[in-house]
C-alpha cells in the first residue's frame, strides 16, 4: 500500500471487515520508522467526524488515565472519517505529546461501525475497546471496563440501565426513542439482543480472541449488536455510567441512523438461526434477493398503473400499450436495484456511461426471462397439466430467481477498475 501521509497516520485497512488473531510481532510503521511493533494490552479506538473541538481534551484525559493505569501498554487510535474541520489533523498535531496515540484518516469509507472494525484491524491490542470521541462517555469508566475484562470477562460493557447508570438531560422523545429500539432489538434478536441491558451502547471493551476470524457486517453505528451476534462472547459484565451531553459540536444522529438500525436487526436475524444455516450452506445472498423481490413487487404495480393509463384511458391499443409499460417497469425496477439492491456494486462502477450499460444488459436479462416464464408456463401448464394459476406462479418463482442471479452475476459485476 503506498502511503503518501506522514508516518504517524495509519494506512486504512481493506477487504473483509475481520479481525485477526495477534500474532508475536505486528508489522506496521511507528514514528520511530520502526518495521515491528510489540503487541499491547489494551488498543482504544476513537471513532470521529468533525470533532476538531473534544479531541485534544479526549485525547488528554484518556492518555492521563491509561499512563497511570498501564503506562507505555496502551494505544489511543483514532480514526477519522476526513471531517472537513479536520479533526485528524488536529489529532495528528497531538501525537508529538502523546506517544501512544496513532491517527487513521478514512476517505472513502463512512459510518462509525465500519471506523470502530478498521480501528481494530490496525490495532496491536489484546483488548479492543471503544469510546465515542465528543465527551457523552466518562473517561474514569474505563478503569471499571478494564478490571471486568482482567477478572475474565469476554466483553465488558457500559450500560446506562444498570446500578450506576442513567442519562443526564434526555427529552422524553429521546428516551422513547431509544427504549422503543431496545424493544424491537429484544423482538427480533431476542437471543443477542437480551444478553445485555444496554444494547445500544457504544462504550466497551472485548477480548480480542473473542471476535478474531468472525467476518462483520455492521450497518449503521451499533457496533456492540454486531460483536454480540457475531462474535465468541461466553462471560459478559456491566458497569455503570451517566450518559453525558456534548461539550462541543453537534449531535450526528439522525433517522438515517435509526432505519440503519432496523436494517441492521433485519441482517442480523437473517444470518442466525436456520434461514442463516441455510444462507451459508447454500452461499446465497438472502437479504439481496429479498431487496430484489420487493423491487419486483414495484415494477408490478408500475406495470399495471401504466398499462391502466395507456390502454382504458389514452385507447392506446393493448399490444402497444403492454410494451411500453413492461419497458417503463423494467427501467423502474432498474434505478431501485442500482439505487438499493445492488448499490455497494453500482458504486465501484460510477459514471453514465457505465449506468446505461448496465440498464441495456438489465432489460436484455428481462426479455430472456420473460422468454423462459412463457416456456415454463406452457411446460408447466400443457405439458405436465398443472392447474393455470399455480403453473403462471411457479413461472413467475422461477424467473425471479433466474432475473436475480443472472443480473447479479453479469449487469452489476465490477468489470472496469481503476
Amino acid at each position: 500500500m503506498h502511503i503518501t501521509q506522514h508516518a504517524s497516520i495509519l494506512p486504512v485497512p481493506s477487504g473483509p471487515l475481520q479481525v485477526s488473531r495477534l500474532p508475536q510481532g505486528v508489522a506496521g510503521l511507528t514514528s520511530e520508522g520502526s518495521s515491528l511493533v510489540a503487541p499491547v494490552r489494551l488498543s482504544l479506538i476513537v471513532p470521529t467526524y468533525n470533532e476538531g473541538g473534544n479531541i485534544e481534551k479526549i485525547v488528554s484525559l484518556l492518555s492521563h488515565l491509561l499512563d497511570q493505569t498501564i503506562p507505555g501498554d496502551y494505544e489511543l487510535i483514532v480514526v477519522d472519517d476526513d471531517s472537513p474541520d479536520k479533526t485528524w489533523e488536529l489529532a495528528q498535531n497531538l501525537t508529538s505529546q502523546h506517544p501512544r496515540l496513532r491517527v487513521m484518516r478514512r476517505q472513502h469509507e463512512r459510518g462509525l461501525s465500519t471506523a470502530v472494525i478498521r480501528g481494530w484491524q490496525a490495532a496491536r491490542g489484546e483488548i479492543l475497546g471503544v469510546i465515542d470521541g465528543d465527551l457523552q462517555h466518562p473517561p474514569e469508566i474505563l478503569l471499571k471496563l478494564l478490571e471486568e475484562i482482567e477478572r475474565g470477562a469476554d466483553l465488558a460493557v457500559a450500560s446506562r440501565h444498570v446500578e450506576g447508570g442513567g442519562v443526564s438531560d434526555w427529552s422524553a422523545v429521546r428516551r422513547f426513542l431509544s427504549r422503543g429500539a431496545q424493544l424491537l432489538g429484544l423482538i427480533m434478536l431476542p437471543r443477542v439482543v437480551s444478553r445485555v441491558s444496554d444494547p445500544m451502547s457504544g462504550y466497551f471493551m472485548v477480548r480480542r480472541s473473542a471476535i478474531a476470524g468472525c467476518l462483520l457486517n455492521p450497518l449503521g453505528y451499533k457496533i456492540l449488536i454486531e460483536v454480540l451476534g457475531r462474535g465468541n462472547i461466553d462471560q459478559i459484565a456491566e458497569v455503570g455510567y451517566v450518559f453525558q451531553e456534548r461539550e462541543a459540536g453537534e449531535s450526528k444522529v439522525t433517522w438515517k441512523h435509526y432505519t440503519d438500525y432496523l436494517h441492521h436487526l433485519l441482517r442480523l436475524r437473517l444470518s442466525s438461526g436456520r434461514i442463516g444455516r441455510l444462507r451459508q450452506r447454500l452461499r446465497f445472498p438472502i437479504g439481496r434477493f429479498l431487496r430484489f423481490g420487493v423491487v419486483g413487487a414495484s415494477g408490478l404495480v408500475v406495470d399495471m398503473g401504466i398499462l391502466y393509463l395507456l390502454y382504458d384511458r389514452l385507447g392506446l391499443g393493448l399490444t402497444r400499450s403492454a410494451i411500453l409499460a413492461a419497458e417503463l417497469a423494467i427501467i423502474n425496477n432498474f434505478i431501485w436495484n442500482d439505487r438499493w439492491t445492488f448499490k455497494d456494486l453500482a458504486a465501484k462502477q460510477r459514471g453514465w456511461r457505465r449506468r446505461i450499460k448496465r440498464l441495456m444488459k438489465f432489460n436484455i436479462i428481462c426479455l430472456m426471462g420473460l422468454i423462459l416464464k412463457v416456456l415454463l408456463l406452457n411446460l408447466l401448464f400443457n405439458g405436465l397439466h398443472l392447474n393455470a394459476y399455480l403453473a403462471n406462479f411457479l413461472a413467475i418463482a422461477a424467473v425471479t430467481l433466474w432475473n436475480f442471479w443472472i443480473n447479479l452475476k453479469l449487469s452489476w459485476r465490477v468489470t472496469e477498475v481503476k
